[in-house]
């Protein structure tokens, strides 16, 4: 056993000089004892230096050479006495073997080319080339000259020999005895554990693997149960594709907006229309839309049913939005009501390092008598406060069917600037009166998206490296709890 020669052979003697004879000596493959070195070295056992060794070996090309001899040789064995053309002596010899020994035995004036035929210009050759990969091959000294020529030919290639040169280390023993792995009952009893190892009883334990929970999915968890500690309702959102009319249309969006256009939305081809939708309020908005009413004068075009009976995957949740609140208008008495949502929608977007096909919008609504725009602001310090945005600034905006609107702004500690977090409005009349809700009652809402909260609260600056198929495992599965705090 190797272990057993190398600790052996160190009882009686102060130092192996070298792994490499002593492994010839004791008749061990010199793999096998450096693995033991390497592990009494590990250990205490022993301690190792290096050795270093460099040596020509033989190409794979070398080898052959040295078996079957030379390119030039070859080429020259091959042509007869009387001569041969020099089609014929490519026949005869391997492509390579022609490719490498023509010029060779040219410039070795072993052969000439005539008109017609290629003949010998000398009766005998001696194969140098071969007897110099053959001492090599032997370890044989070779002149540096010779050596030159081979390396310029690729027949050889140096070759880092690594061994080690062993004497006794602060722990050698004659021999290894192998340290328990498991403390037993036995061992307790007896009193062998005192001698058996060094114990670290402040040691953790093997990890224990489990499911991890996606970043995004933290910070949704905490922006829900925002929403709940501030009394809203989540609205169903399992429907990801919509109608058009439910998208924009009941919206007071107008079909000729850009939003509806192909380059924006994902449109379905399959099933391409939705098959039923609430027709005496298609009407109603179909006539605000035409000629106005609740003291609008709409958009003045012709309103197109086929155009809103397309299904798409739907480009906000405030399509979710606009069917809770016709629900809620069909409800009789009005009930005030505060609704939220967090999921999926999708945007026909060219992806970079912000941006997304799909991605997740949190939305949030009250829907109540005599609700003004400071009501608004006020529900919105209240919901960013308890993200740890305190200073928030708004700014005017427009949207197709809320007015007044807002974007919303919170200043960032971190990069030390005003950055947009949200949206925000009041829901126009010529949305929510067709729906039947009564006139007095109000709507203010708002809306965000999940990522970017996400990326300001983990650091990352690429939205592409928290969703979609890009993300890195480890982050998912080393990602710290959600703190609330985004400045």
């Amino acid at each position: 056993m190797a272990e057993d020669a190398v600790l052996g052979f160190l009882e009686k003697n102060e130092e192996i000089l070298d792994s490499g004879k002593f492994s010839e000596e004791k008749g061990i493959s010199h793999d096998e004892l450096v693995n033991v070195i390497k592990s009494l070295n590990g250990f205490g056992f022993v301690i190792a230096q290096d050795i270093k060794r460099e040596r020509w070996v033989l190409t794979e090309e070398g080898k052959i050479y040295a078996t079957a001899g030379s390119p030039e040789v070859q080429l020259f064995l091959a042509i007869p006495p009387e001569g041969i053309t020099q089609e014929e002596l490519q026949k005869k010899l391997d492509p390579a073997i022609f490719k490498v020994g023509w010029p060779q035995a040219m410039k070795n004036k072993w052969v000439e080319k005539g008109k017609s035929n290629v003949s010998r210009k000398v009766q005998n050759v001696d194969d140098t080339v071969k007897d110099l990969l053959m001492q090599i091959q032997n370890g044989e000294a070779v002149d540096p000259k010779d050596i030159d020529g081979l390396k310029r030919r690729k027949l050889i290639a140096q070759q880092t020999w690594k061994g080690y040169s062993v004497r006794k280390g602060p722990k050698y023993a004659p021999k290894r005895i192998k340290e328990a792995t498991d403390l037993t009952r036995e061992n307790l009893h007896s009193g062998d554990w005192k001698n058996l190892k060094e114990y670290n009883f402040s040691a953790k334990g093997q990890p224990v693997e489990g499911g991890h929970l996606h970043p995004l999915l933290k910070v949704r968890r905490q922006v829900q149960m925002i929403f709940l500690q501030m009394g809203f309702e989540e609205m169903p959102t399992n429907n990801y594709v919509e109608s058009s009319f439910w998208n924009f249309d009941a919206l007071f969006q107008p079909q000729q907006h850009p939003a509806r256009d192909s380059h924006d939305t994902f449109f379905l081809k399959e099933p391409s229309t939705t098959r039923e939708l609430p027709e005496d309020y298609v009407e109603l908005v179909k006539k605000v839309h035409e000629s106005g009413g609740y003291g609008s004068r709409g958009y003045g075009y012709d309103w197109k049913r086929d155009e809103a009976n397309k299904n798409l995957l739907r480009t906000h949740t405030t399509a979710v939005s606009s069917r809770m609140l016709y629900k809620l208008a069909q409800n009789k008495p009005f009930a005030p009501k505060k609704y939220y949502s967090i999921d999926r929608v999708f945007r026909n977007e060219a992806v970079d390092r912000t941006h997304l096909a799909e991605f997740h919008q949190i939305e949030g609504l009250v829907c109540d008598r005599g609700l003004s725009l400071g009501d608004l602001i006020g529900v919105l310090h209240d919901f960013f406060a308890r993200l740890g945005m305190s200073k928030l600034r708004f700014k005017p905006a427009y949207n197709p069917y809320t007015e007044p609107s807002m974007e919303i702004f919170s200043y960032h500690e971190g990069f030390k600037k005003w950055v947009e977090v949200g949206n925000s409005g009041m829901f126009r009349p010529e949305m929510l009166l067709p729906m039947g809700l009564p006139e007095d009652v109000r709507v203010i809402a708002w809306g965000l998206s999940l990522e970017r909260p996400t990326m300001i609260l983990y650091g990352i600056d690429n939205i592409r490296e928290l969703f979609g198929h890009k993300v890195d495992l480890g982050l998912i599965k080393k990602n710290p709890i959600c703190r609330l705090g985004l400045n």
